[in-house]
């Protein structure tokens, strides 16, 4: 079983906010962070960066490569992500700092062909809160 990371995305409230921002860079999607995953060998087999936007998992990206940058009090890692956006069902998740990892037992469920019936994420997360979905 993959093993995953979340990560809280800041500065964009939406998944659409995220395509537009890196929408016209002609560069890999990159997500920057201070550690270097110890596992970074578990993520790399078939491990998704899942994206909290405002309390809520929407979406997650496969992870490509992991790499460490810099060396000493300056290193970085980079983390490359698939440009293909996977919306998955909307999940509350608590704030919390950096990333963390996420077992393939705890992830979410991916909405493949429109499952979600195209409701708007906000609406389909007060609909799942209230135990109506």
């Amino acid at each position: 079983m993959p093993l995953h990371m979340v990560k809280l995305v800041v500065g964009c409230d939406t998944i659409e906010d995220l395509v537009a921002w890196h929408a016209g860079r002609d560069v890999p999607w990159v997500m920057h962070t201070r550690q270097t995953p110890k596992r970074a060998a578990e993520l790399l087999d078939g491990g998704s960066l899942y994206r909290v936007f405002k309390g809520m998992i929407l979406c997650r990206q496969k992870i490509l490569a992991v790499d460490t940058v810099g060396d000493g009090v300056t290193a970085r890692c980079e983390v490359t992500v698939d440009p293909q956006i996977v919306r998955v069902a909307p999940t509350p998740r608590r704030a919390f700092q950096g990333w963390r990892y996420l077992d393939g037992k705890d992830v979410p469920p991916d909405l493949e062909g429109g499952e979600d019936g195209g409701i708007p994420p906000e609406l389909a997360r007060q609909l799942r809160e209230a135990g109506a979905w």
